[in-house]
């Protein structure tokens, strides 16, 4: 089945390795937050592949390791390779303090939705008196909106459920570790650990909505904004993964959307039209590649990379401007804090010399977990509409497996579909099938051999017809 999954140093968030833990049909419980599922494929599957590409920025997945390639993500050395697997969970976990005893030991959890992760939840082991945080609390500052791409993260919700955690668990417990990093050993540390963590969340959020009110927009506020002297001393504060200035801008974004109010910025031209103009507007591209140069050498490598991003959308076959971009990009690569910022920087600076390098798509068992909603919804986004718009069909799908129905149409460029309780429903098209026979017939499109149907089998020809393939490797840094 062509839909996006997770791929070796894609950067993609913490899931898929199910099967390097557990064989599949194992008798061990998968603990999960519940909405698991629903979340993952909302942020992995449908915008999974545009995620995987700028992934591979994220995370640095192209470079050589080394003082000039690659060294670390800022939560981590690398993102973990390898085939992904998910398989469903067995225990869901629906409110915080709910409690289970799992081979022996309990645990104690406590909910976070939309906070590291839309699903996401911490857990207390009172008997052991350790406290693991998940990524809600490392050492470092953590992403409001991760560069790869992802739904924009609630900082007002992440710092009170740190103050819950420190309410609920703080006082008995005598060490705190998470997902990335190391242990914090002793009550009163781990406390003030997760005081500071806290603030970090809160001081960002609020200050970002006191400078918004004043009428200052996410780019200005994050050149404007200063940590407090406490946190901007403390060592986990720091941005190696999150950084201060993007985070603002998605607090921002969160709250006020792309739009930054001034009308002139509503129906900009995209982004070659625009280089074509401003290249001409300061006099041609010899021009502007010789000021992006003069910038570079007094050392405002911010405006030469803009200067130089218009010249290399104007003329994306200029060596000497793609070069010298490069050049840029990777001395602000080298003078980053923020391992993702180095990564991106030198990500790009790798492509305008070398060209794109698609990174192969690991499908693993991902597919597999998906509902059944989810495949077709998986289908639906595919569709190219204006391919479509002469198309109307129907389809009946009985899955015998599951005792389940559901109806698909494609009608006006839309895939849409539905569950049904109606065995008799109206269709061109009505397949007896398993969730299994499904994902079989989606991956190898070979036809209904072995399918029991009935009706027009053209009704599904014409469905897989108008599914575009997703590019995994499009542009970044060249039109």
């Amino acid at each position: 089945m062509s839909v996006p999954h997770r791929s070796p140093a894609a950067g993609l968030p913490d899931f898929g390795g199910t099967l390097g833990v557990i064989d599949e049909g194992a008798d061990v419980p998968i603990v999960a937050p519940k909405g698991l599922m629903e979340h993952a494929v909302a942020e992995n599957v449908y915008a999974g592949t545009a995620m995987l590409r700028r992934g591979v920025y994220h995370t640095g997945g192209g470079l050589p390791p080394g003082e000039k390639g690659l060294i670390g993500v800022g939560v981590g050395f690398a993102a973990s390779h390898g085939l992904p697997s998910l398989l469903a969970p067995t225990l869901d976990i629906t409110r915080s303090g709910q409690e289970e005893r799992l081979d022996g030991v309990l645990f104690r959890f406590q909910l976070t939705p939309d906070t590291e992760a839309p699903s996401e939840m911490n857990f207390h082991l009172p008997e052991r008196r350790a406290l693991c945080m998940a990524e809600n609390a490392t050492h470092n500052l953590h992403n409001i909106l991760t560069l790869r791409g992802a739904v924009v993260r609630d900082a007002r919700i992440w710092s009170r459920y740190l103050t819950e955690a420190i309410q609920l668990f703080g006082d008995d417990s005598d060490v705190l570790f998470a997902s990335h990093h190391w242990p914090t050993w002793g009550t009163d540390r781990l406390k003030r650990f997760l005081s500071e963590q806290r603030d970090l969340y809160a001081y960002l959020h609020d200050q970002t909505l006191r400078l918004t009110n004043q009428g200052h927009t996410g780019t200005e506020i994050a050149e404007i904004i200063e940590l407090p002297p406490v946190l901007e001393r403390s060592w986990h504060a720091r941005g190696y993964y999150g950084s201060v200035s993007h985070n603002v801008k998605a607090i921002y974004q969160r709250y006020m959307g792309w739009y930054d109010g001034h009308p002139a910025s509503l129906w900009e031209h995209p982004p070659t039209a625009s280089a074509q103009r401003y290249v001409d507007c300061m006099g041609g591209l010899d021009a502007v590649v010789a000021k992006a140069r003069a910038y570079a050498d007094e050392g405002d490598l911010r405006f030469a990379a803009q200067l130089l991003k218009h010249a290399t959308f104007a003329a994306p076959d200029s060596a000497e401007a793609k070069e010298l971009l490069a050049q840029v990009f990777e001395r602000l690569g080298y003078g980053s804090e923020c391992g993702t910022w180095r990564n991106n920087y030198l990500m790009a600076a790798q492509e305008l010399r070398e060209g794109v390098k698609p990174v192969p798509i690991a499908a693993g068992s991902m597919a597999s977990a998906l509902s059944v909603d989810q495949v077709f919804d998986s289908l639906a986004i595919r569709v190219n509409g204006p391919e479509a718009w002469d198309h109307t069909v129907s389809l009946h799908w009985h899955f015998t497996d599951l005792g389940a129905r559901h109806q698909v149409i494609l009608r006006n460029g839309v895939l849409v579909h539905h569950p049904t309780q109606r065995p008799d429903e109206e269709a061109d098209l009505t397949l007896t099938l398993t969730k299994a026979q499904l994902m079989g017939l989606l991956a190898d499109q070979t036809g209904l051999d072995g399918i029991e149907h009935s009706g027009d089998p053209a009704a599904l020809r014409t469905v897989l017809s108008v599914l575009d393939e997703p590019d995994t490797g499009f542009p970044i840094v060249t039109p």
